[in-house]
């Protein structure tokens, strides 16, 4: 097992992209929405006025084009019988595509002020639960200033954790035979909640805790898990028969690697540098160094060294 946090796969700020008065807001604090959902709309009377402004010139605009071109046609046929001089018709064919072009302008024009009307209406990207309204009905809303909202994607959800170096050896042998499926418990529970698999794992290993950050992407369609709750997960990885277990708080370091104290002849106490494997729980997997025979220590580390005659008590193996 695996201490581990949950975190969103999207998470954003939700802000105006258009400035004016906050209209309404149609989705209540902390609700579900799905993408698309309207969460606020902004006052849009001045956004359609100019959208309206715009299909007007168009449409003004379109008739001058009409008109360039019947113009143009016109004097074609005079120039042709030799009753329009070339200036009097460069003039037409100009006046034709300067109608062109500012209809193209208006056109243009249309399409920002039907985008800026869209934009009236703040509409969820994705699905997922949005936070506490940060901007009352009402407030005059500028395009960079005014924080609205905060919108959270919980399904599917990461849960990331950090598996020792030793551990990565063993991860890294089960991915290469297929997916890794993962269990997420909750802190209060024995059995898993939710499950999922194993996509990702960094490339770097933090030399200062010998760990990798790893991360399992989790189905979460009750909204169980949150963003920044801490968790416990379990890797489906081969299981290794007979492996001896000890607990992790017998080990101890030094400049060699790890070891643990066990007793030896005469009730003195042993050294023993050991390879580690994978942990489970509040144990770890010991791969050499000792064997099951050996009675591990598991107290009062810190009074204890090499050679100190110690009285054991009787307790059932650890090392088994």
């Amino acid at each position: 097992d695996y201490a581990a946090r949950v975190e969103s796969i999207r998470s954003i700020t939700l802000q105006a992209r258009v400035p004016g008065y906050l209209q309404e807001q149609t989705a209540a604090d902390g609700s579900d929405v799905k993408q698309g959902d309207l969460l606020y709309r902004i006052a849009p009377e001045d956004y359609q006025a100019a959208l309206d402004q715009a299909k007007a010139q168009v449409q003004r605009d379109t008739a001058t084009l009409e008109y360039a071109k019947s113009n143009l046609g016109r004097g074609t046929d005079l120039a042709k019988a030799g009753y329009l001089d070339k200036d009097s018709f460069d003039q037409r064919t100009s006046n034709l595509r300067t109608a062109q072009a500012a209809l193209a302008v208006d056109q243009a024009a249309v399409r920002t002020a039907e985008l800026n009307l869209g934009y009236a209406e703040i509409k969820a990207p994705f699905s997922g639960r949005i936070g506490r309204n940060q901007a009352s009905v009402g407030t005059l809303v500028s395009v960079a200033g005014t924080v609205l909202n905060t919108l959270v994607q919980l399904d599917p959800i990461y849960v990331t954790f950090n598996p020792s170096e030793t551990d990565l050896v063993q991860i890294e042998q089960a991915k290469a035979n297929g997916p890794i499926a993962v269990d997420v418990l909750l802190p209060s529970e024995t059995k898993p909640s939710q499950k999922g698999e194993l996509t990702f794992i960094d490339n770097t290993i933090d030399h200062s805790t010998g760990t990798i950050t790893a991360r399992a992407t989790i189905g979460n369609a009750k909204f169980t898990l949150l963003p920044g709750q801490y968790v416990r997960v379990r890797l489906h990885v081969k299981e290794q028969p007979n492996t001896l277990m000890v607990p992790q708080v017998a080990l101890g370091s030094s400049q060699l690697g790890k070891y643990l104290y066990v007793i030896g002849k005469g009730n003195t106490v042993d050294q023993k540098l050991v390879s580690l494997g994978p942990t489970d729980g509040d144990l770890i997997s010991v791969t050499s160094g000792i064997s099951e025979t050996d009675q591990v220590i598991t107290g009062n580390l810190q009074k204890i060294g090499p050679g100190m005659p110690v009285s054991p008590l009787p307790q059932p193996k650890p090392a088994s």
